[in-house]
């Protein structure tokens, strides 16, 4: 009895890995947002993505690009000043994005992110990713980290005067924010269900697909859909 126990264990862990390995690759996913209700997608990249040719990005298919400036107290990601330039340059509508540590304070890491973005009328809303993929290892108390985020988004909203975009999980929201958003704009993470589908939180961005395959990159690269139109987000950053 003890050996089948064990060996239906050892094929439900089988199976779930093997479950997991498909949505990494790809392969399997829940979820692809109805086109017709969100028209209006968009990507967001870093250096993972290696050297983007942005002249045969799609402008039928993608309408704006958040590309990753920053990441804790120092460091900056070395493709973003070309990526910056060229996602300008073809004409898309771009913003920059912070990954925040739980290992650094939310001061530091908004003197990283103001020295690294410029301050531009045309660019969309600045972004602090929030997750655990990648973060520290170490986890600080729930209110420590809700004040350094805070702080950081107190200072980014002062230079670039706007209200930052939170990117969000699911996990990170039930471990550490709950029902403190912060008053701010929410992009969601879901690559499984639509974003409301256990939840009531009131989003703007939902990236829905890690894997995509895109004209211009040769590597998997993350979509998004907008919750309204792209002049709603182009505004946020003209109407403080």
């Amino acid at each position: 009895m003890i050996k089948k126990i064990f060996i239906l264990a050892f094929l439900v862990l089988f199976a779930v890995s093997a479950l997991y390995k498909a949505f990494d690759l790809g392969l399997i996913w829940f979820v692809y947002p109805s086109e017709e209700r969100y028209p209006i997608r968009g990507i967001d990249v870093s250096n993972h993505q290696g050297k983007i040719d942005w002249d045969l990005i799609p402008k039928k298919q993608i309408s704006f690009v958040y590309i990753k400036a920053t990441e804790g107290g120092d460091f900056k990601d070395k493709s973003f000043p070309y990526n910056w330039k060229e996602a300008k340059r073809v004409g898309f509508k771009v913003g920059a994005y912070h990954f925040f540590t739980l290992c650094k304070t939310g001061a530091e890491q908004a003197e990283n992110f103001i020295q690294s973005v410029p301050l531009e009328i045309d660019s969309l809303p600045p972004v602090v990713d929030l997750e655990f993929v990648g973060n520290c290892k170490d986890r600080p108390k729930i209110e420590n980290v809700q004040s350094e985020i805070s702080i950081f988004l107190n200072k980014v909203d002062t230079y670039y005067k706007t209200k930052t975009i939170l990117y969000l999980t699911n996990e990170f929201i039930e471990k550490y924010l709950g029902d403190q958003l912060f008053n701010h704009p929410i992009w969601i993470r879901n690559i499984f269900v639509h974003p409301n589908t256990f939840t009531s939180i009131d989003w703007m961005i939902w990236q829905y697909k890690s894997t995509a395959r895109i004209d211009g990159i040769s590597g998997p690269v993350d979509l998004n859909v907008l919750n309204g139109n792209l002049e709603s987000l182009i505004q946020m950053n003209h109407s403080n």
